[in-house]
């Protein structure tokens, strides 16, 4: 993985956490890693007028914006294991290999999110030796990034922040590759209970 992707994924990783008041704080941090470590202009360009209409949002309308595009809807969920398997049972194995995957790759996760959580996850690949595992990990998040993409507007501001992954890191994750983890989710029963529960 070359500098160029590192840093996007590094810049991405800030940018879809939950934004607090070091949001706007984060801001000249991230112009400066753009101006170092992104040589060509153009790019340069093209990620900061991706971020700007973010920027733009007093911090309440953003973290507005922010719950409703990812907390309340599964399809656009930042959980990697809920756009793989859904509400399967699966979920907590796959937790659980995350977690032993980011421990034996010599780092230790110490957030309070879950071992799935796709910001910590674009942290994670930026700084991870490259393996096989990391590869596959790598073509897992594409595939949970496309998914979210399909799910979100092309005017809506964090589909333009997404996309920088898709352009500059990822590749598009090809049918096959859908198709076999489509089969892997499971939707949320929502059917109706044969019988009222009772609170007391």
């Amino acid at each position: 993985m070359i500098n160029e992707e590192k840093v996007i994924l590094q810049i991405l990783s800030k940018i879809l956490v939950y934004p607090d008041h070091e949001f706007d704080q984060e801001r000249l941090t991230i112009e400066e890693l753009i101006k170092e470590y992104i040589p060509l202009k153009k790019t340069q360009k093209e990620i900061m007028s991706r971020l700007k209409p973010l920027y733009k949002l007093s911090l309440v309308d953003l973290q507005k914006l922010y719950v409703e595009t990812f907390d309340y809807k599964d399809k656009t969920s930042l959980y990697l294991t809920a756009h793989e398997l859904g509400d399967s049972r699966k979920r907590g194995d796959a937790l659980i290999k995350l977690q032993k995957m980011i421990y034996e790759s010599g780092f230790e996760y110490e957030g309070k999110e879950l071992a799935d959580y796709i910001p910590m996850l674009l942290e994670f690949l930026a700084v991870a030796p490259e393996t096989e595992i990391v590869n596959r990990l790598s073509k897992r998040l594409a595939f949970a990034i496309h998914r979210i993409l399909n799910h979100l507007p092309a005017s809506h501001p964090y589909h333009k922040v997404l996309e920088l992954l898709m352009l500059y890191v990822f590749d598009t994750p090809g049918l096959e590759d859908i198709t076999l983890l489509e089969k892997e989710r499971e939707e949320a029963d929502l059917n109706e209970l044969p019988y009222p529960l009772m609170y007391r």
